[in-house]
């Protein structure tokens, strides 16, 4: 274009009105014009795309109001995709000659309608030539037997679409067919409107109505801007099909079968639909977060490790005479033990009730010193330790928890990448599913990959049984009337960036061995659960947003065992994850919170591997272990949930161990022996998950398979976890049942430590460090069976232990700087205590709370505060046996006692399995947030707050 010509703005206008040849010519003459007839995107290659009859709208059905990125770029492939099905028209000829012959021949048109050459359709393709046009007029034209295509032709309706319906049912035979902006609808003597088994066929612009369209492998079709109502397509071992931009409405039964293996034996179209697929714009994710939803955790590096506490002993003694000081007023006089060592009294004390703040006094400091070990919260997941929630403040994760994008994983995982590339049997890709019974159901080995489709107000979406395999990548699947997708029999593939809500069931249902890769999904706002697992289902279930479902976010019953891992499930109405009636599953590195309900409920046979999973902010109990719950629970952080940290009832199984259990409502870990009852809500019912009947048949069916990673566990076990800062006990036991307590740091609760209220089998608490708790270290009540071993019970606001029990023993435990009394046995107690070292700031040693049934024996009790701080016994009790007690008092200012042979207790390094450490959370790293978790109306009953799953 010539300087100082016209402006641009009026050759754009002039431009305007040319047709497409012309245009072509204009951008032939210049760089400069070529640019300026690019530049009519907008205006003239908008106006001729949507001006042509052949096609619609770029993005119909689903986003006819949103603009393509280039209006030329549209057309142009519209224009290419119809020249398809003439692309092997050369290799039908033999002869160069008769080639270059036909090249100069014009391809006939043939008109059908009244007034025109040929009144029907059948007639017309009688006299009809290899890839003749036949145009067929406005009218009705209806078919009365059967049309038998045997030479390659294009048929054409006239007008507007609409105008020309066809009433055909037509078979056939020839390599290639294009059909192009007819209504079809079935003639009178069969259902069936088109078939092929073994050429082409191309439909343009056609609308389909109550009948069928079959297409048998080695066939294929390409199947554009289409409408099917009430319309089936079946696709039996097509190596390859393609359906773009077509609506599906109101099928009664599906609107697409896949069957069948894709046919080895492809025909000459099968090349050039590939190579079409693989230009054509993919929609495969470029680096995104979709709508993630903005967590807010801040993590704090606050590292806490063993320290050594020097506890310097205060008093009014003289520093020379300890021993010969007056008593404080109100105290009472010291006295001499059977066994000769002194044994000093004080007032009482109340169970366990005594100031938390402490008291400051003004007595003169003495030097002598105690030194001792208190073990703190031990960091068990990445090393670090979470604060305490902040009030008010927003939720964010740290960088390593943030879910990646679906491209993201993709690059990380081939093998999930060749599965999305991959094309085979029938490609899907932006169509329209709605009201009907059935989206696409793909069975007996049937291959198909559905991108970018919309399912909504079906039956379901899609289902995948007999060993089919699909790849569903950025589809929308809601309000579905059952489950949006159904695998079953052996079903796979590839389920990725879909978004699935709304749907009445299961977003997604995985049955009878199907084995999918579940990535990146936001599964949401479902009537029932997101995810269900059963019957000998498995799969991986990765990296997907499970949030808002009115139940479990994943729910895993009758042998389901798939492996989840990486998922944010948030904010459901129900539990976060439910694993039941047998289910299993190894569940891994997710973060679970804000569920109404438990944020993991493992109940009636269910056997999870739960390990470095991060579950907070619950409105009621983090893991939730019900009647005849098993499984290992093992390196999670359960952090700030309303109600307590791990609740579980003596009729379960579970291996706890290497939690971190942490700034919990209510208990650290609860153990309860009453069954659970009526539930709250009233939700009491089991779901039916079964198809074909009740869910009790499944038990027929499954196989029993040896999970080397699950171990049998005999016994309930809470093994080496970081209980601490918990709104009541650390550990809370009312147990008809055998348990074991060991190895656990138990730390600053709010209440007690370690409270058993029943115990009718044997409580083993063993090589535990109780320490700051704010009332008691332990408390054992009347009528239970404990052993304490080897624990250490350090500066703790109350008692060191108070036992009512029947059959308690106390053997070899550290009982130091509690500001009660070391050891309290009440009245009606049986216990033996045997080689431990006991020492009181304030109070006594051991303090014999009227008539006492005990033995007490081989233990060093320290001097306290005063020379009255060892040994009480209110009554002369003859069952209270004393001997070979060891009673150590001050003698010199200079003195310093030291815990040695053994040093002090707890020795944790020979109680932590090595497993722990192995599988601690690597992911789940140093993170603390802020959010009130306060305790209304309280401490807990005697239930979880969440007792059952829907």
């Amino acid at each position: 274009m010539e300087a100082g010509g016209l402006p641009l703005e009026l050759w754009r206008m002039i431009l305007a009105y040319l047709h497409l040849p012309d245009l072509g010519r204009c951008s032939l003459v210049c760089r400069a014009w070529y640019e300026l007839i690019l530049s009519l995107d907008s205006t003239r290659w908008r106006q001729l795309c949507l001006g042509c009859t052949e096609c619609r709208h770029p993005n119909w059905p689903n986003q006819p109001d949103v603009e393509p990125e280039s209006w030329r770029e549209a057309f142009k492939q519209h224009y290419l995709a119809s020249k398809t099905w003439t692309k092997n028209a050369l290799d039908l000829e033999s002869s160069i000659c008769f080639s270059l012959f036909r090249r100069k021949k014009e391809r006939r048109t043939l008109s059908v309608g009244p007034g025109h050459e040929f009144d029907s359709l059948g007639s017309a393709l009688a006299m009809a030539g290899l890839y003749d046009r036949i145009v067929l007029f406005p009218g009705v034209y209806e078919e009365q037997g059967e049309i038998i295509l045997k030479v390659p032709v294009e048929i054409v309706g006239q007008g507007k679409l609409g105008e020309v319906a066809l009433l055909a049912s037509i078979d056939q035979h020839c390599s290639t067919t294009r059909v192009c902006n007819l209504v079809f609808m079935p003639a009178w003597f069969s259902p069936i409107m088109y078939k092929t088994t073994s050429g082409h066929i191309q439909f343009d612009n056609c609308n389909f109505e109550n009948g069928h369209i079959q297409v048998h492998g080695p066939g294929t079709c390409q199947v554009k801007f289409c409408t099917f109502k009430n319309t089936h397509v079946f696709l039996h071992n097509v190596p390859l099909c393609m359906l773009e931009n077509c609506e599906f409405v109101g099928s009664e039964n599906n609107s697409v079968t896949v069957e069948g293996h894709p046919s080895a034996d492809k025909n000459w179209a099968y090349k050039y639909l590939l190579g079409l697929i693989k230009s054509s714009p993919i929609l495969l994710p470029a680096e995104d977060n979709d709508f993630l939803m903005s967590l807010d955790l801040e993590s704090r590096d606050q590292a806490w490790s063993p320290r050594t506490c020097d506890i310097v002993i205060e008093g009014s003694q003289s520093p020379t005479s300890p021993v010969c000081s007056s008593p404080k007023p109100g105290s009472k006089e010291a006295e001499v033990g059977s066994d000769g060592e002194r044994v000093a009294q004080t007032p009482d004390s109340s169970d366990g009730g005594l100031s938390p703040s402490g008291e400051d006094e003004d007595d003169e400091q003495l030097t002598y010193r105690l030194s001792y070990q208190v073990q703190g919260p031990r960091p068990v997941l990445g090393g670090s330790f979470l604060g305490p929630p902040l009030p008010g403040a927003s939720i964010q994760l740290p960088s390593c928890l943030v879910l990646n994008s679906l491209h993201q994983e993709l690059q990380k995982d081939k093998e999930a990448m060749a599965l999305a590339s991959s094309v085979q049997g029938c490609l899907i890709r932006k169509c329209l599913f709605r009201d009907g019974k059935g989206g696409v159901f793909v069975c007996s080995y049937g291959r198909a990959k559905m991108e970018g489709n919309v399912f909504r107000n079906l039956t379901y979406a899609v289902r995948c049984i007999h060993n089919s395999k699909i790849v569903m990548l950025r589809n929308d699947i809601y309000r579905c009337r059952a489950s949006g997708i159904f695998l079953r029999l052996e079903g796979g593939g590839l389920i990725a960036g879909n978004n699935i809500y709304h749907n009445a069931e299961a977003g997604v249902d995985i049955r009878k061995k199907s084995n999918p890769l579940i990535l990146c999904n936001q599964i949401h706002h479902g009537l029932r659960s997101g995810i269900v697992v059963l019957g000998n289902g498995k799969g991986v279930i990765r990296n997907n947003q499970i949030f808002s479902n009115k139940e479990a976010g994943i729910y895993i019953l009758y042998h389901g065992n798939p492996i989840v891992s990486g998922n944010h499930i948030f904010k459901g109405r129900a539990a976060g994850i439910a694993v039941n009636e047998n289910g299993k599953g190894l569940i891994t590195e997710n973060v679970i919170r804000e569920n109404q309900w438990g944020g993991v409920d493992i109940r009636r046979g269910g056997v999870p591997i739960l390990r470095s999973n991060l579950i907070c902010f619950g409105y009621s109990d983090g893991v939730v272990v019900g009647d005849e719950g098993k499984g290992l629970i093992e390196g999670n952080t359960i952090y700030a949930n309303k109600g307590c940290g791990v609740w579980m009832m003596s009729s379960s199984l579970p291996h706890v161990t290497s939690n971190h259990v942490s700034y919990n409502g209510l208990y650290g870990v609860a153990v309860f022996s009453q069954k659970d009852g009526e539930f709250p809500g009233g939700h009491g019912a089991q779901e039916n998950f079964s198809e074909d009947g009740d869910a009790i048949l499944w038990e027929a069916e499954l196989e029993k398979e040896d999970d080397p990673l699950r171990r049998p566990i005999t016994v309930a076990l809470v093994e080496s976890n970081s209980i601490n800062h918990n709104g009541a006990s650390g550990i809370f036991v009312r147990s008809n049942e055998a348990l074991q307590v060991v190895a656990n740091v138990i730390h600053a609760n709010g209440d007690r430590g370690v409270t058993i209220v029943q115990s009718s089998q044997l409580t083993r608490v063993a090589n535990n460090s109780i320490s700051c708790n704010r009332q008691s270290g332990v408390k054992v009540e009347f009528q239970c069976k404990v052993e304490l071993r080897g624990n250490g019970i350090y500066d703790n606001r109350g008692h060191g232990i108070i036992t009512k029990g029947d059959g308690t023993a106390v053997v070899e435990n550290d009982i130091i700087g509690n500001r009660g009394s070391g050891l309290q046995l009440l009245p009606r107690s049986d216990t033996k205590v045997l080689k431990n070292r006991i020492h009181s700031f304030r109070a006594y040693g051991i303090a014999v709370r009227g008539r006492v049934k005990a033995l007490v024996q081989e233990n060093i009790i320290f001097q306290g505060k005063t020379n009255k701080t060892i040994f009480q016994q209110i009554t002369n009790n003859r069952e209270c046996v004393m001997q070979n007690n060891k009673f150590l008092v001050f003698k010199k200012k200079s003195d310093t006692w030291r815990l040695v042979n053994p040093p002090a207790r707890p020795h944790l390094e020979n109680s932590l399995r090595g497993s722990s450490a192995v599988h601690s959370g690597h992911k789940v790293t140093a993170m603390a947030t802020r959010i009130t978790a306060r305790v209304e109306g309280g401490y807990h009953s005697n239930r979880s707050i969440f007792c059952t799953i829907l």
